[in-house]
């Protein structure tokens, strides 16, 4: 890959992703594929969560 094709943002790894041709994949390969997107799902859940509820006690504190 040339340095001008890399992605220059994070958001263009998950356009490349979604625009990637699935028609080569194999069922197993999409169903592997299917299970590392819902461990990132889950992931990013996760860090959403902590994120609302760190901003929610910080709210409290200066509401106090």
């Amino acid at each position: 890959m040339e340095l001008d094709d890399a992605p220059s943002r994070p958001d263009d790894l998950l356009d490349a992703l979604v625009r990637q041709d699935l028609d080569p994949l194999s069922v197993a390969e999409l169903d592997a594929r299917i299970t590392v997107l819902q461990g990132e799902i889950a992931r990013c859940q996760m860090k959403k969560d902590r994120a609302v509820s760190h901003r929610a006690g910080a709210e409290d504190l200066f509401k106090r």
